[in-house]
């Protein structure tokens, strides 16, 4: 164990979305658990607790305003509007960065275990700079969402992306992999696939994930798409590639349709024959439109990584800090 890493300044970045049925509960499992931390000597007594409020639109702020009255170990960062979970998550670690030694991300229902945290400031002190939360399992979720994932994950890997099968944005990161990470400075973020490329020293701490107890999921199905689709498009071309494989795939189609065509017409069958140019009507449209969306993707993407917009803005600060 690294004996100059213990009772390091812990801050916990909390991401919230319209999450007013669960916060209390989860701030009061929060401070209990840092409380136990600082008691056991594991963290050092200035640890934090920074929820961020990304734009909600019922009482999220206000609650977020009245634990941090109360607590000293509560800071609350507001967003402007909406930007989103992972910028939620970025914006946390960034802030948070000036004042701890490590950062945990976890999301505000605490559907993660919080008993793993301790695993992680033990990963931490024994030299890691990163350390990942893995699932154990997926059996907490539906049928659908299982697939997807799984299939979200498959496919990630297949493209060539450096990526945990089942990881999770509950993490810890030091101050040193927090600096790297401020360095990446593009708009569609997949921190999931942007952290691995760190290449810091790094391992894995297994967790459970409980059924969600107050509130429902805010990670809809449009979502978890966009997710999937910048993390895809941030990180391959390998769609592009596809893109043109399935061009020369329609050319040879197109070359054995002319040959159809020839024969037919030599053995006096041209009459029939237009099931086969429906057929490569519909295939060959679909595979162009297919193609349009695959580069409109990245042309998209691209066009919003030139504008160079900041990713979010702060409305409101709660910190006893300077």
């Amino acid at each position: 164990m690294n004996s100059d890493r213990q009772k390091g300044i812990l801050y916990i970045v909390v991401p919230c979305y319209n999450e007013e049925e669960a916060l209390e509960a989860s701030a009061t499992k929060l401070l209990d658990k840092l409380h136990k931390l600082t008691q056991k000597e594991l963290i050092s007594n200035k640890s934090r607790i920074v929820f961020v409020d990304d734009g909600s639109k019922d009482r999220t702020w206000e609650i977020i305003q009245e634990l941090y009255k109360k607590n000293e170990e509560i800071k609350g960062l507001r967003f402007a509007h909406n930007r989103g979970h992972q910028n939620a998550i970025l914006a946390g670690m960034m802030y948070s960065r000036k004042y701890c030694d490590y950062t945990i991300t976890i999301d505000a229902d605490l559907q993660q275990d919080i008993d793993a945290i301790e695993r992680f400031i033990d990963a931490y002190n024994d030299g890691n700079e990163i350390v990942y939360g893995v699932r154990n399992s997926r059996n907490t979720d539906g049928i659908f969402k299982k697939f997807s994932a799984t299939l979200f994950y498959k496919i990630m890997q297949l493209m060539g992306c450096d990526i945990y099968e089942n990881s999770a944005d509950y993490r810890l990161m030091s101050t040193k992999a927090l600096n790297a990470l401020a360095e990446y400075d593009e708009v569609n973020l997949f921190l999931r696939g942007i952290i691995p490329n760190i290449g810091l020293q790094s391992t894995v701490v297994h967790f459970d994930v409980f059924p969600r107890m107050q509130g429902k999921s805010k990670y809809s199905l449009s979502k978890m798409f966009t997710l999937a689709a910048d993390g895809i498009t941030s990180f391959s071309i390998k769609p592009i590639r596809m893109v043109f494989a399935m061009g020369i795939l329609a050319l040879l189609v197109g070359v054995g349709m002319i040959i159809h065509i020839i024969y037919e017409h030599y053995f006096g069958y041209t009459v029939s024959g237009w099931s086969s140019i429906l057929m490569s009507i519909w295939v060959l449209g679909g595979a162009i439109l297919l193609s349009l969306g695959i580069i409109g993707e990245y042309v998209g993407r691209n066009y919003l990584e030139t504008k160079h917009r900041p990713r979010y803005f702060f409305w409101e600060i709660l910190s006893r800090d300077k």
